[in-house]
């Protein structure tokens, strides 16, 4: 029997990526997001090329309602195996001090809020089952604190410490729980965080490879598949040219 994996952030990204790369090896999906276009696009190709089933969820994971609304009470849930909570981002780079409130409120209600909302309306279907698996993606930057990162690199520090309490609290459920951290990785997420300027972000990635959203999607994809006697913790990955928040080596 196929197996099944819900991906948040769907739409783009490393959550475009491990949708693709989990269907190529037959699992079946349910993809979230904000953009149901999108959504539906990626769920046609899916279907059409790997032959899976593709179901969409259209919701902001900032907004409780609307997360619980959507993933309560729905039999497609019953049989899951896995969960991606892959929504996030990164909203301007300034100093402390000249930060806007709007961004972090924002950083705050979907890297951390929304892993919470989502996971926390996912949890009883993998204790009903009596296994599961919750996929956390953080960053380096939730490993070490860099200047003007301060509350992005707060909410991916949080998820850290929430994979860690998850793993904790829910091991009297044989539910795995793994962070997984990148690197610089060059998707719409530099984009995202200059608010469109593309050629702000573009500079992020001169003069080294950065990781792609595949890197990612294949990692996640290692993680979800070892022995059920077997689970990662915490995975910190960053390109050859990267050590850390800090060093990177560029030609």
């Amino acid at each position: 029997m196929s197996k099944k994996i819900l991906i948040t952030g769907a739409s783009s990204g490393f959550g475009k990526a491990t949708a693709y790369r989990f269907a190529k090896e037959g699992w079946n999906l349910i993809i979230t997001g904000r953009r149901e276009d999108r959504l539906n696009a990626i769920a046609d190709q899916l279907m059409k090329t790997f032959q899976i089933d593709v179901s969409i969820k259209v919701f902001d994971v900032q907004n409780r309602e609307q997360v619980f609304k959507a993933l309560s009470n729905d039999p497609n849930l019953e049989d899951l195996d896995a969960l991606v909570n892959n929504a996030g981002l990164a909203l301007g780079r300034d100093y402390f001090d000249e930060a806007n409130l709007d961004d972090w409120e924002t950083m705050i209600d979907t890297n951390l809020k929304g892993l919470l909302y989502v996971t926390k309306a996912i949890v009883p279907y993998f204790i009903k089952r009596g296994k599961g698996h919750v996929m956390n993606i953080g960053s380096t930057a939730g490993k070490e604190v860099y200047e003007k990162g301060n509350v992005y690199c707060a909410t991916k520090t949080s998820v850290e410490a929430i994979s860690q309490a998850m793993r904790i609290d829910m091991l009297r459920h044989q539910i795995k729980v793994t962070a997984i951290h990148p690197g610089a990785a060059e998707t719409e997420f530099s984009i995202v965080r200059f608010k469109g300027d593309e050629a702000m972000a573009k500079t992020v990635y001169d003069g080294y490879q950065p990781l792609k959203a595949d890197d990612i999607a294949d990692t996640i994809f290692y993680c979800a598949n070892l022995p059920e006697h077997v689970c990662v913790n915490s995975l910190v990955m960053t390109c050859t040219s990267q050590a850390n928040s800090f060093y990177l080596l560029r030609k």
